[in-house]
């Protein structure tokens, strides 16, 4: 477990600078002129003079090579991730800002997997084949092929202009994540549903299940002991799912409009704010990475075969 642990904090440096220079090197692609983007957001004349100019002021005149080492060596040296090419401020502040609203959200989607997937996971494998069971499996049909904006804006449709319970916009409170958050969680709960319905119904005649039937025990205690057996490995699978769900807000804060990352890492890709985007693809890279290495150890410490 040692050697795991220290074999994947060595391992971590060499895949972040990796990650970055990737970032780095996409965003750099882009056949248009950041500079003459940056004057034409600003509502100025994009002249020959202004795009040179601006051109050095953002530092764009310098090699390749050059531009990405100051970049990188400013992160690593100052935790200085630059300034925004459209409102000239600290890309960091301006991500951490938006930060606690795709945090929320995120959380918010969690419980509802959390919740729902459970609850008719266990059902359906309670009443496999039950009209039930084949009720909730075309649903999870229907929700997994179904497109997060298209249902977003559906739900949009229904819950606020019909009914008008909910916002159908903006952040002005609690509320107004309710509709974002299903949107977001919606197919992972027919993911996850699905996992634990197969799960159940796999191990209902392991020896441990069978031997519990031998000697009597309720049904309530029997599936207490299968669903212990299916937490592990669920999980893990939900710890894998965490950076998904916070890179998957980007979709749904732009139909809800609601100012989180997503939402700033868009209009920085309609702006050519390339020190926005290199530093959202760095921080979703580093969730991803962190969840795996807990997702691992969460294995080794839970599964002692893996510790050899």
């Amino acid at each position: 477990m040692q050697n795991l642990i220290v074999k994947r904090i060595v391992t971590l440096p060499l895949l972040l600078l990796l990650i970055s220079f990737g970032s780095f090197f996409l965003a750099n692609l882009s056949p248009s002129d950041p500079a003459e983007v940056t004057l034409r957001v600003n509502d100025i004349v994009p002249t020959k003079e202004a795009i040179e100019e601006t051109r050095k002021e953002l530092g764009l005149d310098r090699p390749f090579l050059e531009q990405y080492m100051t970049w990188v060596s400013n992160i690593v040296l100052k935790g200085d991730f630059g300034f925004s090419y459209e409102s000239k401020k600290s890309v960091l502040k301006e991500l951490l800002q938006a930060t606690p609203i795709t945090f929320y959200l995120t959380i918010f989607a969690l419980g509802l997997i959390v919740f729902f997937s459970f609850f008719f996971g266990i059902l359906c494998a309670v009443y496999e084949n039950h009209w039930f069971d084949k009720t909730i499996r075309s649903l999870i049909f229907i929700t997994t092929a179904t497109p997060s904006f298209w249902l977003g804006l559906l739900l949009i449709w229904f819950f606020s202009l019909k009914l008008n319970l909910l916002p159908s916009g903006g952040y002005d409170s609690i509320y107004s994540l309710i509709l974002p958050a299903f949107t977001l969680a919606i197919t992972y709960i027919s993911t996850f549903i699905r996992i634990i319905r197969n799960s159940l119904i796999e191990i209902k005649d392991a020896p441990f299940i069978i031997y519990a039937k031998l000697r009597g025990l309720k049904k309530s205690k029997i599936l207490k002991h299968q669903i212990k057996n299916i937490i592990p490995p669920f999980i893990v699978a939900l710890n894998m799912s965490i950076p998904r769900l916070f890179a998957g807000t980007i979709i749904v804060e732009n139909v809800f409009g609601l100012p989180g990352l997503g939402r700033i890492c868009i209009q920085a890709i309609f702006n050519r704010d390339f020190p926005i985007i290199q530093t959202y693809i760095l921080f979703m890279a580093i969730l991803f990475i962190v969840f795996n290495l807990i997702a691992d150890l969460w294995i080794v410490i839970k599964d002692p075969r893996k510790r050899v």
